[in-house]
């Protein structure tokens, strides 16, 4: 697990509020989230649901860099 991983699940559940918030809206258990923290990534399913509950701020390309290509940079306009 990289340290950035961490911090990106971290992110989204302070979003939340809560690991068991952030769990009841993603449509798993409490214990799924903890086990996303301790894990060396999370799969394609629940990159792209935290990036749905989280409205973007913690992006699918973020977190699977390897499957949905690089996030997208944010300019300064």
């Amino acid at each position: 697990m990289t340290e950035h991983h961490r911090t990106l699940i971290e992110q989204a559940i302070r979003i939340h509020g809560s690991q068991v918030k952030l769990a009841e809206a993603m449509g798993c258990s409490q214990q799924q989230v903890s086990y996303m923290l301790k894990a060396d990534r999370v799969s394609a399913e629940m990159a792209t649901k935290i990036d749905n509950v989280t409205g973007g701020q913690v992006s699918r390309s973020s977190l699977r860099p390897d499957l949905f290509g690089p996030a997208p940079s944010r300019a300064a306009s």
